[in-house]
């Protein structure tokens, strides 16, 4: 394979479809020490958490949670 001048690769279709990876599916990238590069399919439930993290990301950062200590923080969270 080659990587296109935007950075972009071709998944074969045999590995996407040994790998149960379909149009939209999210996958996960690791490089390792070896300089290997290992791609994984993302779960629906670990995207949806994902998903999640995302939606607050930056919210703690709030004017109303400005000086709070992390047990306060976690207090607040707790209810």
């Amino acid at each position: 394979m080659k990587i296109t001048s935007k950075g972009q690769v071709t998944i074969p279709q045999a590995v996407r479809e040994q790998a149960g990876m379909h149009p939209n599916s999210e996958v996960d990238f690791e490089v390792r020490d070896s300089g290997e590069v290992l791609i994984r399919l993302v779960t629906p439930a670990v995207a949806s958490v994902r998903s999640a993290f995302e939606r607050v990301r930056g919210s703690a950062n709030a004017s109303q949670f400005k000086g709070m200590g992390t047990d306060e923080f976690m207090a607040f969270l707790r209810g």
